[in-house]
């Protein structure tokens, strides 16, 4: 059993994670810069330590200090959380070089995985569906218009090394590819250090299914059920719930087996996401695997009741899952992202200083926060302020808990996404669960916050 954890993140991560240690009898150690000395997860945590000044690559980012943070407090592990160092391999290997345990998946996972290419051709190998596509890097654009032409239009050029929309652009035609693949080359470079590219066909309108799976060291996995994150910004997810409206018992199983296929292949261990896209005809392919704890696991919990972050701990301290194949799934669960961004303007980062909160309450629903009044919500990290994830019988009684809780949840001092969530609840499409990843698109003009724009 763990002992002492280090917490190498901040915010409503890291308040989740410090909660986790607790629950497990463990103690936390937090870590912070000198813009979150207030941060709500400082206090909680068991003890904490300043590791640098506001920039990240000064601080969450700075390996040797998080490094340092967790031997001169005596840790015996560190969890990376998501974002930051969460699935960076070198963090994992100066980890282990100093004898600490990382709650996490082995270095050798994460970087087969986090290259796009080896990872299709891996999943290849597994059997488990692939969107047709380049299975190696792209030598350059020649190449890129060349398999586009195979494949055919539209296509997506992606990042090899990364994710989250950075590096990715969609091509129409023959005429766009040039540029295209110059300017996701460029942004892949800078935000992953690796300006590599492959191509996949564009799956139009499809939907954006995952699978939230536990490995442990034996060879156990257990796949615990499916989350809909099809309501996104830019790539960035929304509202993320399950089971999918769009996955039938079938499909699901299938889409498990997949999984748990995909897990075997790279010897995974801990927590991971299996992403696919969904078609219109419900036909799936594997897209990339999150080599970590995903912001949207409150769904999953509420729908398996299984603590995914205490199971974290547990399988990184040598203990064995007590079950595998496909964990069932009870109600319905949805997550809203509570992010303080401006729809109106563009989601618009909304840094300023909490005046007012007060979380909902009530049966079904949940809060995941680092948020309190009068705290100041820095300029310099993601906008994430708080998750309200619910939980009903059905899809049904999900939705009206959904309303109730964001119509009792109070922010004042920031712009949040709390106004455009109470719309979407009330539009048609996402009511009948039958909407993709084009859907603020699509609903744009149903949905105030997004039709009235301000300059």
């Amino acid at each position: 059993m763990l002992r002492r954890v280090l917490i190498a993140n901040r915010g409503e991560a890291a308040v989740r994670l410090v909660r986790a240690c607790h629950d497990l009898g463990a103690e936390a150690v937090a870590v912070y810069s000198t813009a979150d000395s207030d941060g709500l997860w400082v206090g909680l945590a068991d003890r904490a330590v300043c590791i640098g000044p506001h920039a990240a690559a000064d601080s969450y980012l700075r390996v040797p200090n998080l490094i340092a943070a967790a031997e001169t407090t005596g840790c015996d592990a560190v969890h990376p959380g998501w974002g930051f160092l969460a699935e960076n391999a070198g963090f994992v290997r100066a980890c282990e070089d100093n004898d600490l345990v990382f709650v996490g998946p082995s270095a050798e996972a994460i970087e087969l995985m986090g290259d796009k290419s080896r990872a299709k051709q891996t999943m290849a190998g597994a059997g488990v569906p692939l969107v047709p596509g380049s299975q190696e890097r792209l030598s350059g654009a020649a190449e890129a218009a060349q398999l586009a032409g195979q494949v055919g239009y539209p296509v997506l050029l992606k990042a090899s090394a990364g994710g989250g929309g950075r590096g990715m652009r969609m091509v129409a035609g023959p005429d766009q590819v040039e540029e295209a693949y110059r300017m996701a080359s460029a942004e892949a470079e800078s935000a992953f250090g690796d300006g590599s590219m492959y191509l996949e066909k564009a799956i139009v309108e499809p939907r954006h299914v995952e699978m939230q799976v536990l490995a442990d060291d034996a060879g156990g996995v257990l796949v615990l059920g499916e989350r809909d994150c099809s309501v996104q910004r830019r790539h960035q997810k929304l509202i993320e719930e399950g089971p999918s409206p769009a996955l039938d018992e079938a499909t699901r199983s299938a889409m498990a087996e997949a999984a748990g296929r995909a897990c075997s292949a790279c010897d995974y261990v801990n927590a991971g996401t299996v992403e696919f896209l969904v078609d219109r005809d419900g036909g799936f392919s594997f897209i990339e695997m999150n080599t970590r704890l995903q912001v949207e696991h409150p769904v999953s919990e509420l729908l398996t009741g299984i603590d995914i972050a205490v199971w974290q701990l547990r399988i990184a301290g040598g203990e064995r899952l007590p079950a595998t194949g496909l964990a069932p799934l009870v109600g319905h669960a949805i997550e809203f992202r509570i992010n303080c961004e401006d729809p109106r303007r563009g989601f618009m980062p909304a840094a300023g200083t909490v005046s007012r909160f007060r979380p909902p309450l009530g049966a079904g629903v949940r809060v995941d926060t680092h948020a309190y009044e009068g705290y100041r919500v820095p300029p310099f990290y993601d906008s994430l302020l708080a998750k309200v994830i619910v939980h009903g019988g059905d899809r049904e009684q999900a939705m009206a808990r959904a309303r109730r809780a964001l119509g009792e949840l109070e922010i004042e001092g920031v712009a949040t996404t709390r106004e455009l969530f109470l719309e979407i609840l009330d539009e048609p499409r996402f009511g009948s669960g039958r909407y993709t990843t084009a859907y603020l698109d699509d609903a744009r003009g149903a949905l105030p916050s997004l039709a009235e724009q301000v300059a």
